[in-house]
């Protein structure tokens, strides 16, 4: 499955790499939660509030990274959100009216098992 991972520099600065998520390995999961609010802060340039997986479910989104790199984000692509320092990244929904989302919290000393291009 496509995957794309937000991480942070030495810096504290967020970046982004594509790859994919391997089938059939087990993620040791703390919670989860589904979400369909958009919240006024997640707008802005902020940074992700843990380790966690957002599974889009409906929306097609461009995110930026604090140095202004973009990429997209829609159904069919994993977003691993790991830039826990710094500025962040902020996103806008491109098409369609809302962002309907499943937020995954593994255990935050797992691994995230990411295949990179």
């Amino acid at each position: 499955m496509k995957a794309i991972r937000l991480l942070n520099d030495d810096l504290g600065n967020s970046y982004f790499e594509k790859g994919t998520l391997p089938e059939y390995h087990k993620i040791e999961v703390e919670y989860f939660n589904i979400q369909t609010k958009i919240e006024a802060y997640q707008q802005h340039q902020h940074k992700a509030p843990r380790y966690q997986f957002v599974v889009t479910l409906k929306g097609k989104l461009e995110f930026s990274t604090s140095e202004g790199k973009t990429f997209i984000i829609e159904p069919g692509i994993i977003l691993i959100a790991k830039d826990t320092e710094g500025e962040g990244h902020s996103w806008k929904i491109i098409e369609g009216d809302n962002w309907e989302r499943i937020y995954i919290v593994p255990t935050q000393n797992d691994l995230d098992h990411f295949i990179l291009d």
